[in-house]
């Protein structure tokens, strides 16, 4: 799993789509400016820069000159989308392998 070793902008991006897609920011909703999540995460403006610039290119946020970023119409629905399909080609084969290796089966999840 990646958690552990992951670069600090792609954190920041895990982050920010969470919030996006569970409602936190919704489509419309103004993101924080770069120094204010900067400081709130303790990360370098320059890193959370980087984090929005790519969501800038993906489509998902716009930028409104001299007011902010804004979450895009449908960025939601397509960040769960590519976010489920990136956890079924690379996360769920991991969690997989690794509770075959344990014994666990799927029905045990469930009876937790």
């Amino acid at each position: 799993m990646t958690g552990h070793t992951q670069p600090v902008y792609l954190k920041l991006r895990d982050l920010i789509t969470a919030a996006i897609i569970d409602g936190t920011y919704p489509e419309g909703a103004m993101l924080p400016s770069v120094r204010a999540l900067a400081a709130d995460q303790g990360a370098n403006p320059l890193t959370v820069a980087k984090a929005y610039q790519q969501f800038q290119l993906d489509g998902l946020v716009e930028v409104q000159r001299g007011v902010g970023m804004f979450v895009a119409r449908g960025a939601a629905e397509k960040l769960r989308r590519s976010e489920r399909e990136l956890f079924l080609s690379r996360d769920w084969p991991e969690i997989r392998a690794r509770m075959e290796r344990l014994g666990i089966a799927p029905a045990d999840l469930l009876a937790i």
